[in-house]
């Protein structure tokens, strides 16, 4: 059994940034957030320095300001998340897949949750290029979890999940 993921910070930060969602979601969204920063797992492939979660940001209909609830969505909900991270080596699927396998295990029969992973490079990429896929998905998702601003999780945590 995956011990409990806790973070620094309450989780009402995450939750508040999906405020305009019904509580339930807000709930899911805040789960998902943190089991993606809690289950990353950049020991699975050989790296020059260690692996870390830049941002992760909420894409598509949950996040947009005048989503509704309808008779479609209140039983279940399908979010989208792009994470990026601080090399391209990290986004190699190895990485994840705790982090997807207790998605699936603890709120698979309530939501379907896909995840893109993108290197800070792709980014980059992406504004040399101009590509508006990428950049207006950004710029229109919720981002839930920035490393510049947000709390790292707490060593004893990380090496608790390590274990």
């Amino acid at each position: 059994m995956t011990p409990p993921i806790t973070d620094v910070y309450a989780r009402e930060v995450v939750m508040a940034r999906v405020g305009h969602l019904i509580r339930r979601k807000q709930r899911e969204i805040e789960r998902i957030t943190r089991i993606l920063r809690g289950l990353f797992d950049p020991a699975q492939v050989q790296a020059p320095e260690p692996g870390r979660v830049k941002q992760i940001i909420l894409i598509g209909p949950y996040a947009r300001r005048p989503w509704y609830e309808d008779s479609r969505t209140i039983e279940f909900s399908d979010y989208e998340f792009w994470v990026i991270v601080n090399r391209p080596l990290f986004t190699d699927e190895r990485c994840w897949r705790r982090a997807q396998a207790t998605i699936d295990r603890e709120l698979g029969n309530r939501c379907a949750v896909d995840v893109e992973i993108y290197s800070k490079s792709d980014v980059r990429a992406a504004k040399a290029e101009r590509d508006t896929f990428i950049l207006d998905r950004i710029e229109a998702g919720i981002t839930l979890y920035r490393a510049a601003r947000d709390a790292p999780l707490r060593e004893r945590d990380h090496w608790e999940e390590r274990s």
